[in-house]
C-alpha cells in the first residue's frame, strides 16, 4: 500500500473511528502530508508504506529542524508520525512499528496566558454595557464570553451546542468534547442571565434570517451557526488592549477559568471533569500557573520577599 493512501485511511479512522475534531485532523493531515512529500523526494515513484523506516522518520524530523521550525512543531510532527505508524502496525498494514523508537525534542514549556479577575471583570462589564441597547449581536457576544469563561468550554464545544443542550433551569450545558465524549458542564447565575436574554431578545432576530439554522444555539449575523473564526475575532478584539503575552483567543478564557477555580480552592479532579481532560496530567499545568501567581503576589507584597 502506498504511503499517501495509508494516510488517507488513517485520517478517515481518526474522524470516524476515534471522533477527533476537525482541528485535530487538519493538524495530522498537515504533518503527514509533509512526511509523504519528504519520502517522495527520496524514492522513484509512489513510496510504499512498508518502506517507511526509522531512519526515514528521523531524517524527516532533522530536515524539519534544519528549516528552523519550532521545537513544539517538531514534537507535534513526531507525535503524528508515531500515531500513524502505530495504527499501520496495529491494523496489519506493516509488520513492525518504526515509530516506536522515534524521539523528538521536548516542546518548550510555556505557561498559558491567564487574565486577572479585574481584567476578565472589565471585559464582561464592557460587553454588558454594549448589550444594554438590545443589539442581538451584542447580546450574543456577552453570552458567548460568559459561557467560555463561566464553563471553561473549548470553542468547538461552544459553537456546537444546540438549543436543547442549554438548560437555564439547571444552569448546565451539554457539550460534545474531544473523542466525541459528551459531558454536562455547569455555568453560573450571571451566565444564565446573559444566555437567557440572548435567547429571548437576541437570537429571534438572528433566527429570522433566510438561511438561519433552527437548531444551533449561537447564531452568526446571517443566521447560520456561529463559526470558530467569529469567536476568535471577538475574543482577540476584547483581549488586545489588555497587558500580557501569549495567545489572545478563546482558549485564554478556558485557561483563566481553570486557574481561577484552582485559586478559589476547587479540587483538581473537579476541574479536570469540568474541562473534559482525559488525563489529570493535562489539568495539572494550571497548578503551575496558580503557583506562579502565588509567587508573584508574594514577591510584590511580602516585606521579606
Amino acid at each position: 500500500m502506498g504511503v499517501a493512501r495509508a494516510v488517507e485511511e488513517f485520517l478517515d479512522h481518526l474522524e470516524h473511528g476515534r471522533g477527533l475534531s476537525a482541528h485535530s485532523i487538519r493538524a495530522y493531515n498537515g504533518d503527514l502530508d509533509n512526511l509523504v512529500a519528504f519520502v517522495r523526494q527520496r524514492v522513484d515513484g509512489e513510496p510504499d508504506a512498508s518502506g517507511l523506516d526509522l531512519d526515514t522518520l528521523r531524517d524527516w524530523l532533522w530536515a524539519s529542524t534544519e528549516q528552523g521550525l519550532a521545537r513544539a512543531t517538531i514534537a507535534r510532527r513526531s507525535a503524528s508520525a508515531r500515531a500513524f505508524t502505530r495504527w499501520m502496525h496495529e491494523s496489519g498494514r506493516i509488520d513492525t512499528d518504526p515509530g516506536l523508537r522515534l524521539r523528538a525534542p521536548k516542546a518548550e514549556s510555556r505557561l498559558p496566558r491567564v487574565l486577572t479577575s479585574p481584567q476578565i471583570g472589565g471585559v464582561l462589564d464592557s460587553l454588558a454595557a454594549g448589550a444594554v441597547s438590545g443589539d442581538p449581536v451584542a447580546l450574543r457576544d456577552l453570552a458567548v464570553v460568559e459561557l467560555l469563561y463561566g464553563s471553561g468550554l473549548r470553542v468547538g464545544e461552544l459553537i456546537g451546542a444546540d438549543l436543547p443542550d442549554v438548560d437555564l433551569e439547571r444552569l448546565t450545558v451539554r457539550v460534545l468534547g474531544k473523542g466525541a465524549k459528551q459531558r454536562v458542564v455547569p455555568f453560573g447565575v450571571p451566565g444564565a442571565a446573559a444566555l437567557g436574554r440572548y435567547l429571548t431578545e437576541g437570537r429571534p432576530t438572528l433566527a429570522a434570517r433566510p438561511s438561519a439554522d433552527p437548531r444551533a444555539f449561537f447564531l452568526g449575523r446571517t443566521g447560520k451557526r456561529l463559526g470558530t473564526r467569529s469567536v476568535y475575532a471577538l475574543v482577540a478584539r476584547l483581549l488586545e488592549p489588555l497587558p500580557g503575552s501569549g495567545p489572545a483567543g478563546p482558549h485564554t478564557l478556558r485557561h483563566t477559568a481553570a486557574t481561577h477555580l484552582l485559586d478559589g480552592g476547587a479540587d483538581l479532579r473537579a476541574v479536570q471533569e469540568l474541562l473534559g481532560h482525559a488525563s489529570l496530567g493535562t489539568t495539572q499545568i494550571y497548578t503551575h500557573v496558580s503557583t506562579e501567581r502565588l509567587r508573584e503576589s508574594y514577591r510584590s507584597a511580602h516585606p521579606r520577599a
